[in-house]
C-alpha cells in the first residue's frame, strides 16, 4: 500500500475532521512518526478518536500501523526523477520499449478519466467561455503545458494570456483581475511557490480559479473553485505529462465546441494574417 495514493483516493470520502488529519499527515510526516495519536489530534485540531477513525477509514488496523507506514514511505520518499528511472529500469532490454511506454501512457489516461468529475468539467468550460479574460499560469515542469494551453485556447477565444513571472508585472496583472476573470493554474509535486502564491492572490481579487494538479491535497486546493487532480501524488511528474496534455486537449475541445463562432472568427483572422505576412512554400 502506497499511503499517499490511498489518502488521495479516499480524501473526498473522509469527514471534515478526518480531512484535517489527512492534511496534517502530509504536511508534517515526521510528527506522525514520533507523536502519539492524542498529540496528533491536538495539533490537527481534532480529537484522538478522530485520528483513530481516520486510520480505520484508510483500511489500517490503527494508529500503530499508520506510524509504521509513514516511517517506511513518507520519510524515505524518493524524488520524482528517481521514481521515473526506477519504473523504467525493468524495460531496459525490452525490444518493444516504445510500445510498452506508450501503452502505459494510454492506461494512465484511462485511469485519469475516472478521476475527472463531468459536472466540474462542464462548469470549467462555462467559466472559460464567460470570462472577459483568461490567465494561465504554470512554472518549471508545468510551464510548457501552460504555454501550449495559452496558445491553443487563444485560437478559440480572445484575451487568453500566459503568465510569465520572470518578465510580467504581476502586481499590474493582479490589479486588473475581478470576478469576470478566470485563472487556470497548473502545478504538480513538487509544487512551485510562485504559482501557488499567484493563484492565492488572484483568488483574493475575485477571479474564478481552476486548479490542475496531482492530488486533492495539492496546495492549489485552498484557492481553487474547481480542482482537477488528474494524476496520483507520489508518481513521477514526467509520467504525468501525457495525461496532462490529453486533459488540456479536452479543455480546448470543450471551449471550441462551446463557442464555435469564436473559433471561426479567430481562424479567419489567422488565415488573413498568414496571407498578409507569410509566403507559403
Amino acid at each position: 500500500m502506497i499511503l499517499k495514493e490511498v489518502i488521495t483516493s479516499a480524501y473526498n470520502h473522509l469527514s471534515k475532521s478526518q480531512q484535517k488529519v489527512a492534511k496534517y499527515l502530509l504536511d508534517s510526516p515526521k510528527d506522525i512518526a514520533v507523536l502519539s495519536a492524542s498529540e496528533i489530534g491536538e495539533k490537527a485540531g481534532v480529537s484522538e478518536t478522530t485520528v483513530i477513525r481516520f486510520c480505520y477509514a484508510l483500511g489500517l488496523s490503527g494508529f500503530t500501523e499508520l506510524q509504521k507506514s509513514v516511517r517506511e514511505q513518507l520519510l524515505t520518499e524518493k524524488s520524482s526523477l528517481q521514481s521515473y528511472v526506477k519504473a523504467k529500469q525493468p524495460l531496459a532490454d525490452d525490444p518493444h520499449l516504445h510500445a510498452k511506454i506508450m501503452n502505459n501512457d494510454c492506461e494512465k489516461i484511462s485511469l485519469a478519466i475516472d478521476l475527472i468529475n463531468e459536472a466540474d468539467f462542464q462548469e470549467m468550460i462555462e467559466a472559460i467561455d464567460s470570462a472577459e479574460e483568461v490567465f494561465i499560469t504554470g512554472a518549471r515542469t508545468s510551464f510548457a503545458a501552460a504555454s501550449w494551453l495559452s496558445f491553443t485556447l487563444g485560437l478559440t477565444r480572445k484575451k487568453v494570456r500566459l503568465i510569465r513571472s520572470d518578465t510580467d508585472d504581476l502586481l499590474h496583472i493582479l490589479h486588473s483581475m475581478n470576478d469576470k476573470t478566470s485563472v487556470i493554474s497548473i502545478s504538480f509535486h513538487r509544487y512551485v511557490k510562485e504559482t501557488i502564491k499567484f493563484t492565492e492572490a488572484a483568488k483574493k481579487q475575485g477571479a474564478f480559479i481552476v486548479g490542475i494538479t496531482d492530488s486533492a491535497l495539492s496546495p492549489l486546493q485552498k484557492s481553487a473553485n474547481l480542482l482537477f487532480p488528474i494524476y496520483p501524488a507520489g508518481k513521477s511528474t514526467i509520467d504525468s505529462t501525457p495525461v496532462l496534455f490529453s486533459f488540456l486537449n479536452a479543455i480546448v475541445a470543450g471551449a471550441t465546441l462551446k463557442n464555435p463562432s469564436g473559433f471561426k472568427e479567430r481562424n479567419h483572422l489567422y488565415d488573413q494574417l498568414y496571407g498578409d505576412y507569410f509566403e507559403p512554400y
